[in-house]
């Protein structure tokens, strides 16, 4: 791919991924969540960053009053500004509206993994090996690990016989054979995992005999 190409297609990658983020604003008004359907079973990570979300939000709005009473002379710039003050606001807003609505979702089959609208991983349970429920802050990253941290911290840790693909925003691949996580009920997630696991294994051993 050309460099041209392949700017053109990150660009695209960029403009979906927010479209996809404003999207969510209409899925959390409406109380709706994203993928998780009727055998699903979701476990959220959002509640670990709203303080945070909701603190940036409010700081941006008072910045945003106090720039639009300092250009109340100057209309075109007082426009502009304003314009791009409410976009930046959406987009924080729209940054804890996806983690609501795009929650961790565990099927009989499968672990999807995600954060927001920008990670969406899907684990078939059949491949876990490990799953550990550990308190970790952020480590150094290494080959093979996808750390989906919340304020730093993750709680649960999964890992793969075999990779799994991810393609990044930028559109660069990675193969993963270790996830460490967040979630609001960690423990309960672990046990999830490894009952699913152990049922799993039970079926094959049926279908074995």
């Amino acid at each position: 791919m050309t460099g041209h190409g392949a700017a053109a297609g990150t660009l695209g990658r960029i403009v979906r991924h927010e479209a996809r983020a404003m999207r969510s604003l209409a899925l959390w008004a409406a109380r709706r969540t994203h993928g998780v359907g009727v055998d699903g079973q979701a476990f959220g990570y959002a509640r670990g960053q709203a303080a945070m979300v909701y603190g940036i939000t409010f700081a941006c709005l008072v910045e945003t009053v106090g720039i639009s009473y300092l250009l109340r002379d100057l209309p075109v710039a007082h426009a502009v500004m304003l314009v791009l003050d409410v976009y930046t606001l959406l987009t924080i807003l729209a940054l804890q509206s996806a983690a609501v609505t795009h929650p961790h979702v565990l099927t009989g089959r499968s672990l999807r993994i995600r954060r927001g609208v920008t990670v969406d991983l899907l684990v078939p349970l059949a491949d876990l090996t490990a799953v550990r429920r550990e308190l970790r802050t952020s480590p150094d990253r290494r080959p093979g690990e996808l750390t989906l941290d919340i304020g730093a911290l993750t709680n649960v840790t999964v890992e793969l016989a075999a990779p799994v693909t991810r393609t990044t925003l930028l559109g660069r691949t990675e193969r993963i054979t270790t996830v460490r996580l967040y979630a609001e009920d960690p423990d309960a997630l672990a046990r999830e995992l490894r009952s699913r696991q152990a049922a799993g294994r039970k079926d094959g051993d049926t279908v074995a005999r």
